[in-house]
Parts: C-alpha cells; structure tokens; sequence
C-alpha cells in the first residue's frame, strides 16, 4: 500500500539508489564536468539544477537514515565507533561502490530493482533475486580476504 502511495507522490515506484546518482551528479556538475549534457543525463538539466530536496528520493533517503538513527538512540543502542580496521575500510568502500555500481545496471537496488519489480509484475524483479543471492554468496566467500568473520549459524525453525 505505501508503495502505491509513493507511485501516487512521486510517479514512480519506490526507489533508493536514484538519488545516490542524482547526488553525484550535482558534485560532477559543480566541479564542471558538463555533466547535463552527458547521454544519461539528456533532458535532465532541470534536476541537476534544483536543490536536493526537491527530489522525493532524496528526501526518503534522508528519512530512512534519520528514522534509523532514531530507532538506534530510542533503543539505547546509537554507538558510532570510528575505529575501523584497514581491511574493513576498503572491504566496505570495495563493497559499496560494486553495490551501488549494480544498483545503477539494474535499474534499482532490492527496494527499486526486487521490490517495486515484483510488486508490478516484472519478471525483471526475479531475475534480479535469482543474480543477488548468487553475489551474496560470492560476497561471503570473500570476506575471509578482508579480515571479515563468517558466522556459521544453525537454521531456526
């Protein structure tokens, strides 16, 4: 149901990753890369000139991070630690742009690709199940390589 309401607001589906590239494309456009007038961004000059919350993803990405911090600090639980071993770093800068990189190729991350693709009867959202638990197992795979546990649990019925 809030996914309809978010397709009634915004006129789209549900999303997340749409404004990380909004994002970077208003810091490319101010460092002068001409980004506007770049394939991907044709037509959409007008977005990369408004501010940022005017974008309704934006704002529900700044909602879904303050909400989390939120539920974080009501639980007691908001303890930001700052130290973050070497390996840990990179595996989560490695991690992240590889992420957001396939977000961006699939139209979406689980919210924008799986979700609102399910939720709209494509067959694109199952593809796109079948391909992230395929990366999720090569990603547990590989994080031994960082320094990075792999915790074995038992299944709970």
């Amino acid at each position: 149901m809030l996914n309809f309401v978010t397709l009634l607001l915004s006129g789209h589906p549900w999303g997340i990753t749409s404004a990380f590239a909004l994002w970077g494309g208003k810091i490319a456009a101010a460092l002068g890369s001409g980004i506007a007038d770049w394939g991907g961004w044709a037509g959409q000059g007008a977005m990369l000139a408004q501010p940022v919350l005017r974008d309704v993803t934006s704002l529900m990405d700044f909602g879904i991070v303050l909400g989390a911090m939120l539920a974080a600090v009501l639980a007691g639980r908001f303890a930001p630690g700052w130290r973050v071993p070497l390996r840990s770093a990179i595996a989560a800068v490695l991690g992240g742009l590889l992420m957001g990189y396939g977000a961006r190729l699939a139209s979406g991350c689980n919210i924008g690709a799986f979700f609102s693709g399910v939720a709209s009867g494509s067959l694109h959202g199952w593809v796109w199940l079948v391909c992230a638990l395929a990366g999720n197992g090569l990603g547990i795979k590989l994080r031994p390589i960082f320094g990075l546990p792999v915790e074995r649990r038992a299944a709970a019925c």
